[in-house]
Order: structure tokens, then C-alpha cells, then sequence
């Protein structure tokens, strides 16, 4: 793995960790920031590092959205939260094998190729078992942010857990958190 290790991007999860999550949601009305994401993401922004979002969107290959729906409620997001600069969304279903849906880390690595980064110079932020094995595969840093969706085991296998978006932040800030 190459790269110097030092943070220079935060990727994030979107449904329950960026914004509440709304299965399938296509309606960009519908779109409400977690308490803590706006914070959390000027705190990214102040520090220089690039911001990004990684989803997997099954809703499209499961045919109950479409992918103008997803990207709609994407630009929500960004009207609610400020512009990230890099998005990544993952339309396939489970059963399709692509490289992209997380817990594979092919989401990751084409947003820190978009990036000019290696991927041991991201860190991943998401809510689920999902997110923290795409950052391991894809040899980033990882923090797990639980909600109540997110299984026991999930969280005592992740590495490093966090109470709130704000601090998974500082924990990366501050500590710079080693690769998974």
C-alpha cells in the first residue's frame, strides 16, 4: 500500500450517517441531516481535507427508484450539508457481484483516484459493517458511527467507534487513526 498514510480525505457513508436514513428514499423532500453532520463536515472542511460520499443505492437495481431520483436527492444533500467533492453511488443489488457495493472497495478506490489520493490517505465514515469492510478492503481508515440499525457485532468488530459524526472527526483529526 502505497501513499504516506496522512489524511487528506474523509469519505462518508449517506443513508443514516450523513442524513437520516429513508429506505429507497427518492424524494428529496424527505432528506433531514443527522444532528451532528453539519458540524462534523465544517470541521472536515476547515482542516483542508477533501470530502466525499460512498452509498449504496440497491433501490435502482431493485427498481424503486432511478438513478435521477438518487442524484436528486444527492443535490439535497448538498444544498442541506455544502458540496462534497466527490460522490460515488452503488445502484446494483446484492445478488449483481459488482466490485462497487460495499462491503467491496470499489466505491472508495474510484473516489480517491477522482481524489489524486491512495486510499491509506481516506478515511470512511459510515453506520454499518458495510462501510467499515469497504474501507478495510480498500485500505483506508475507518470509524463506525452506530445507530439503531447498526448489529451488536458490527460494532464490536469495528476498530474504532465513534458516539457522533463530530466525534468520528475528531477521533481522525486528532489521533490520525491507522489503516484498518
Amino acid at each position: 500500500m502505497g501513499g504516506t498514510g496522512t489524511l487528506k480525505a474523509v469519505l462518508f457513508d449517506r443513508d443514516g450517517t450523513l442524513v437520516v436514513d429513508v429506505p429507497y428514499n427518492g424524494d428529496p423532500q424527505l432528506v433531514r441531516p443527522m444532528d451532528s453532520a453539519r458540524p462534523a463536515l465544517e470541521r472536515v472542511r476547515r482542516a483542508g481535507l477533501a470530502t466525499g460520499v460512498v452509498s449504496n443505492q440497491s433501490g435502482v437495481a431493485r427498481g424503486l427508484l432511478s438513478l435521477g431520483q438518487v442524484t436528486a436527492v444527492n443535490q439535497r444533500v448538498e444544498q442541506l450539508l455544502g458540496p462534497f467533492d466527490v460522490w460515488e453511488v452503488c445502484p446494483h443489488g446484492p445478488e449483481d457481484g459488482c466490485a462497487c457495493r460495499k462491503p467491496a472497495p470499489g466505491m472508495i478506490l474510484s473516489a480517491c483516484r477522482t481524489l489524486g489520493i491512495e486510499p491509506s490517505e481516506a478515511a470512511v465514515i459510515g453506520d454499518i459493517g458495510a462501510d467499515m469492510g469497504a474501507a478495510r478492503a480498500a485500505g483506508a481508515r475507518a470509524v463506525l458511527v452506530p445507530t439503531e440499525v447498526t448489529r451488536a457485532e458490527e460494532i464490536e468488530a469495528a476498530e474504532v467507534v465513534a458516539d457522533d459524526l463530530q466525534h468520528a472527526v475528531e477521533l481522525l483529526l486528532q489521533t490520525r487513526v491507522a489503516p484498518a
